[in-house]
């Protein structure tokens, strides 16, 4: 068994190449999105926290994940509909392009919540 990657480089870097270019676009996405958030390994996955976790993601056989938990997809479980999505899961096929937009509407709605988390907790 491999070694768990400690960061998100050894993480990215198990991959094959073509894997390896969509976590690369992901992670630019999030460091692009929230350049203030905290990236780090977390269940033995790409994390990134600002005042909590925004969300994980990672790459698997068919598809990438994304673990924003389940705030951050039950507002956009309408146009989550072409995809494969859970409680706390989006899955995006390999083979198709990632829905940004999407993508940036809960990491925004994440941001948000966690900030008015990190307030209510100041109060």
């Amino acid at each position: 068994m491999n070694k768990p990657a400690e960061t998100v480089d050894e993480y990215i870097n198990q991959f094959p190449p073509e894997i390896q270019n969509g976590l690369k676009e992901l992670r630019a996405f999030f460091k692009a999105e929230v350049p203030e958030a905290e990236e780090k390994i977390s269940y033995r996955m790409p994390a990134y926290h600002l005042n909590g976790v925004l969300v994980y993601f990672a790459a698997f056989k068919n598809h990438y994940g994304l673990y924003p938990t389940p705030s951050g997809i039950k507002p956009f479980e309408k146009e989550l509909s072409p995809y494969i999505y859970g409680k706390s899961t989006l899955r995006f096929p390999l083979d198709k392009p990632l829905p940004w937009e999407l993508i940036r509407k809960v990491i925004q709605v994440k941001k948000q919540e966690n900030l008015k988390k990190v307030m209510r907790e100041q109060e």
